[in-house]
């Protein structure tokens, strides 16, 4: 089934709140499990916006944390989709905060991630999603680096398997030499 396209911008998501005491670590600050939910949250309503239906994490592909985020501070996540594969998603997202106690005319970034996402049907299988259109020169420089990104999981996931193999021979063919061995 040959979908059409939708625009970068029909996926991009913005959620926001702000941090409050149930929120810290024992340092004080917001704790990075809290901003990894904020994260995939809105990485999957961009998914599933999307995809126009339910879309599952399937790869933190990676997450940087760049400064602490505090109690009070007002933080936004903004995600979109940007490369799609037959079922699968890259969605990027940056997390800006805004400090409860500094007036400042920007919002500090204080993360950043991708994310891998795949359209599920309601039996949980993968189905289509539609190709992402890149609208400008921005997406398109996020469409390409997504490719690199997604070249890299493939490559690592196919190394890590060929050395699970190697090692499972490996052991049989140690086993097997021992069974051999006069006594």
């Amino acid at each position: 089934m040959n979908e059409p396209g939708r625009p970068t911008s029909h996926s991009r998501v913005t959620l926001s709140r702000i941090m409050t005491a149930v929120d810290v670590n024992l340092y004080g600050t917001v704790h990075g499990g809290v901003l990894m939910k904020f994260v995939d949250d809105v990485a999957g309503a961009a998914a599933a916006r999307h995809s126009g239906g339910t879309a599952v994490t399937a790869a933190i592909d990676e997450i940087v944390f760049v400064e602490p985020v505090r109690v009070g501070d007002l933080v936004h996540a903004y995600a979109q989709v940007n490369w799609t594969g037959s079922s699968s998603m890259e969605v990027g997202v940056k997390v800006v905060a805004e400090r409860w106690d500094v007036v400042s005319p920007e919002p500090l970034t204080v993360a950043t991630a991708y994310l891998v996402f795949v359209a599920v049907d309601v039996a949980g299988h993968p189905r289509s999603v539609p190709p992402v259109l890149p609208e400008d020169v921005e997406d398109e420089r996020r469409f390409r680096e997504a490719l690199i990104r997604r070249e890299h999981r493939l490559s690592r996931r196919a190394a890590i398997q060929r050395a699970r193999a190697e090692t499972r021979a490996e052991a049989r063919g140690e086993a097997h030499a021992e069974e051999e061995k006069p006594e």
